[in-house]
């Protein structure tokens, strides 16, 4: 630890432009995403898609929003947030304001969540909820509780990105 700490902090003096979790982590952080069952079709909010299983680079900084299709299956929306990471005050101490300030202005210090973005769908017409799963495939918690815990957060951070018009919700 105290060798991570030294490096960091030799690395953003050394730079002036970047702080440790920028040079660290990067600002970009790939996430999986799976589907039980597979084959799922995702929409990210910015348009991507890809076919379950699948990974995209997303930046740290910035929330999202999955939307899961597959053919009998009842679609799913899961909210993806930008949560800050503990790097922050290890970074202010090893190296300075200035790589705090970097850090947190370009995400470098955040993390996406959930990651992997794992949903267990339901068929159509279906009276279970779609469930969060982690990467072993054990329930985190339905999709419904998840995005009520974090929707205002991620809906305020995608329409300041401009995803979509202030006083609107996804879905």
């Amino acid at each position: 630890m105290k060798r991570l700490i030294m490096a960091c902090a030799i690395v953003s003096m050394g730079s002036g432009l970047g702080g440790c979790a920028t040079v660290l982590n990067g600002t970009s952080q790939p996430v999986e995403f799976q589907s039980d069952p597979g084959g799922a079709t995702i929409r990210l909010a910015n348009g991507l898609t890809c076919e379950t299983p699948c990974q995209y680079s997303m930046k740290r900084g910035d929330d999202s929003m999955a939307t899961f299709t597959l053919a009998g299956h009842e679609p799913v929306d899961v909210y993806i947030q930008s949560r800050t990471g503990g790097s922050i005050a290890g970074n202010i101490l090893a190296g300075g304001i200035i790589g705090g300030v970097v850090d947190a202005s370009n995400g470098a210090s955040n993390h996406l969540y959930p990651d992997p973005v794992y949903v267990r769908l339901v068929p159509v017409g279906s009276t279970e909820p779609a469930v969060l799963l982690n990467k072993d495939g054990e329930v985190i918690s339905t999709v419904a509780e998840y995005n009520a815990r974090v929707g205002p957060d991620v809906i305020d951070g995608m329409q300041a990105q401009g995803l979509f018009p202030a006083g609107q919700t996804p879905g």
